[in-house]
C-alpha cells in the first residue's frame, strides 16, 4: 500500500515538472548586414530651365536697287565675308551722269538768273511776280540737281555693315527695275537666339544672365548671354520673348537653326547632394537610410530638390558628411546593425566632375 502511494506521489511530481516552462534566454544576435554607403556632399548646383528656341542673324537685309538700270559689276563672291563700305553692286552710270550734268548746268543758269533778279528787284526794275518766278525756277533747278546726284550715287550699292554675303539673284548686264532684290547680307557674329519663356519663370530672369545652347549639327554647347527681356507677356501663349547673343567667330551657327537652351535661373553654391540610388520613394514621400556613429541604420525623411546626373539635391533631412546607404537597403530595417563595404565599392556613386546643373524640362515654349 505504501508502495502505491509513493508511486502516485512521484507521478504527480513528474507531471507538475512537465507543465513548467523552460526559463527564457537572451534574444538571438544577428550579424551586421554589409551595405555600401557614401557621404552626403556639398557642391554647387545651378538650377536651369530647358527650352527650345530659334537662331536669328544679328543683322540681316535684302539688298535692293532704288533705281532702274543695268548691272555693270558685282563686287563679291557668294558666301564671302565683306567689310562695311564694300562695293557690292554697280549699275551703269552713263545715263545717270549725263542727267546729272544737265541738271547741274540748269542749276548754274538758274542761280545766275536769280542773282541778277535780286539786284533788279532791289532797283525796282522787275515786278514782284517776275522775281518770284525766277526764284522758283532756281529752287526747282537746285532740287533737280540734288535728285540727279542722288540717283547717280544710288548706282553704287555698298555694304551697310560687315557680314557674310548670301546668294545673289542678278548678273552683269541684266536690266533691273526699282526695288529688284539683288542679294542678301547677314551678320552672324554674334548670332542671336530667340526663346519664349513661360511667364512663371520671367521673374527669375535678368539681363546678362548666362545660357548654354546646343544644336543638332554640333555635339557641344555654345555659351551666350541674355540681352533683352520683353516688357510684356504674349496673352496667347503666356510667354515672354527673350533674346540672347552668342559669339560665333567660326560662323558655325546659322540663322534658322533649331536650338535647345539651358537658361540658368539660380545658383546654390553649397547644396547637399546624395547619390540618386540612396533615395527611396513611397507615394510622394522620400527617405534615405543613414548610418549613425554606432553603425546602426536609421531612416530619415527628406525633401529632395533638383535631380541631375546620378545625384539628388537634399533640401532637408540629411546633413553634409552623413553616411547614406546606396546598396543593401532591401536587407535592413530601422535600427539594424550594418557593416560598411570597402571604399572601392562606393566609387561608382561619387558625384562626377562637372555635374553641377539641375534642369527643369518645359519642352516647347507653348
Amino acid at each position: 500500500m505504501k508502495t502505491l502511494i509513493h508511486c502516485a506521489a512521484a507521478g504527480v511530481l513528474l507531471a507538475a515538472a512537465g507543465c513548467q516552462k523552460p526559463s527564457a534566454g537572451p534574444p538571438p544576435v544577428f550579424p551586421p548586414t554589409q551595405v555600401v554607403a557614401v557621404e552626403a556632399r556639398r557642391q554647387a548646383v545651378s538650377e536651369s530651365l530647358s527650352l527650345v528656341g530659334t537662331l536669328v542673324a544679328s543683322e540681316m537685309i535684302e539688298i535692293k536697287s532704288e533705281i532702274e538700270g543695268v548691272i555693270q559689276e558685282v563686287g563679291f563672291e557668294e558666301g564671302a565675308t565683306v567689310e562695311k563700305g564694300r562695293l557690292l553692286f554697280q549699275l551703269d552710270e552713263s545715263k545717270l551722269a549725263t542727267a546729272a550734268a544737265e541738271a547741274e548746268a540748269n542749276f548754274k543758269l538758274g542761280r545766275a538768273n536769280f542773282e541778277r533778279a535780286q539786284q533788279l528787284f532791289k532797283d525796282r526794275t522787275i515786278s514782284q511776280q517776275e522775281y518770284d518766278q525766277l526764284a522758283a525756277r532756281f529752287e526747282s533747278a537746285q532740287a533737280t540737281l540734288a535728285l540727279r546726284q542722288r540717283e547717280l550715287k544710288d548706282a553704287r550699292i555698298y555694304a551697310p555693315f560687315a557680314g557674310v554675303m548670301g546668294a545673289r539673284y542678278v548678273s552683269p548686264g541684266q536690266v533691273i527695275k526699282k526695288d529688284t532684290v539683288l542679294g542678301s547680307l547677314v551678320d552672324i557674329n554674334p548670332v542671336k537666339a530667340e526663346i519664349s519663356v513661360p511667364e512663371r519663370f520671367v521673374s527669375q530672369l535678368k539681363l546678362g544672365q548666362k545660357i548654354e545652347l546646343t544644336v543638332a549639327a554640333f555635339g557641344r554647347r555654345f555659351p551666350g548671354e541674355v540681352y533683352f527681356i520683353s516688357p510684356q507677356v504674349d496673352t496667347a501663349t503666356r510667354t515672354a520673348l527673350v533674346r540672347a547673343r552668342l559669339p560665333n567667330p567660326r560662323l558655325e551657327l546659322k540663322p534658322g537653326m533649331f536650338a535647345n537652351l539651358d537658361l540658368a535661373l539660380q545658383l546654390r553654391a553649397a547644396a547637399v547632394v546624395v547619390p540618386e540610388a540612396a533615395v527611396m520613394m513611397n507615394a510622394e514621400r522620400a527617405s534615405v537610410y543613414v548610418v549613425d556613429k554606432d553603425q546602426t541604420a536609421q531612416i530619415r525623411m527628406i525633401t529632395p530638390g533638383l535631380r541631375q546626373a546620378g545625384v539628388v539635391e537634399i533640401l532637408n533631412g540629411v546633413e553634409a558628411g552623413q553616411l547614406v546607404i546606396v546598396e543593401g537597403v532591401q536587407k535592413i530595417r530601422p535600427g539594424a546593425k550594418v557593416k560598411l563595404a570597402p571604399p572601392e565599392a562606393a566609387a561608382a556613386y561619387l558625384p562626377k566632375a562637372g555635374g553641377q546643373t539641375g534642369q527643369r524640362d518645359n519642352g516647347p515654349a507653348n
